[in-house]
């Protein structure tokens, strides 16, 4: 049976290595952002929802909360399972099913972890599998890119030498997905990888939400959380609830 693409990709060194330099201090201050607006009470529970390698979870542990990251990727849950901290766990879990049926103060897809299936009912089964995961009165972040500004804003070509590996990376939008075809070059061997993201917009999202029984109550458009505008802000963040009749 052919893998899909992020359990091919997502479970290889190429992955680590080709991210290794991304800005964790954004992403530290984007959650700790996130936990103030919040006002997440010392020992609620969080599931860290495709958590990798579990660096989120971590920090989210260290500020006192009782952390579980779940990722499909099982190297990255191996990985992740390294760390010494208290309050955190790591399970290897597919996210378009339920983990804990009324289980999480909060549930966070943090850096667009989300949109990766090519059937739509995929990506809405992860939404319904968010909403059996919260207690009654739980939240929901859903961090995703913001398609349109991204399309707008794609380098098509991008070269990479990282560790004595090259990276030839390429990038498309089919009018549906975002996609990023990577060749990895290692001494005599050569690999393709892809990533793709359906380029769902904040409509789009909205609509999943509700048949998922989830409402949107906030959105931001960093991770300052500055308000949301289609055309300039960087991210689309997303504030959800359970709907009243679920």
């Amino acid at each position: 049976m052919t893998k899909d693409w992020f359990e091919e990709w997502f479970n290889t060194t190429y992955y680590h290595t080709l991210y290794k330099n991304r800005d964790e201090k954004e992403a530290i201050r984007f959650i700790d952002n996130l936990c103030e607006y919040l006002k997440i009470e010392p020992n609620a529970k969080i599931l860290d929802l495709a958590c990798g390698k579990g660096r989120h979870a971590i920090h989210l542990a260290k500020k006192g909360f009782v952390t579980t990251g779940v990722d499909l990727a099982e190297k990255s849950i191996l990985k992740a399972k390294e760390n010494s901290v208290l309050n955190v766990k790591f399970d290897v879990h597919d996210m378009r099913k339920t983990y804990k049926k009324r289980e999480f103060n909060f549930v966070f897809n943090l850096f667009t972890s989300f949109g990766y299936f090519k059937n739509s009912n995929d990506n809405i089964d992860v939404l319904n599998g968010v909403a059996q995961n919260l207690k009654k009165e739980g939240l929901f972040v859903l961090d995703f890119l913001n398609s349109k500004k991204v399309i707008m804003s794609l380098v098509a070509s991008e070269d990479k030498h990282i560790d004595g590996i090259q990276f030839e990376i390429r990038r498309h939008f089919d009018g549906a997905n975002i996609i990023k075809d990577i060749q990895v070059k290692d001494q005599d061997q050569v690999y393709t990888f892809q990533e793709r993201v359906s380029a769902f917009n904040l409509n789009d999202l909205n609509e999943m939400a509700e048949i998922a029984g989830l409402k949107i109550i906030q959105t931001f458009g960093d991770y300052q959380l500055n308000s949301f505008n289609e055309t300039s802000s960087d991210r689309l963040i997303l504030i959800m609830k359970l709907s009243e009749n679920n």
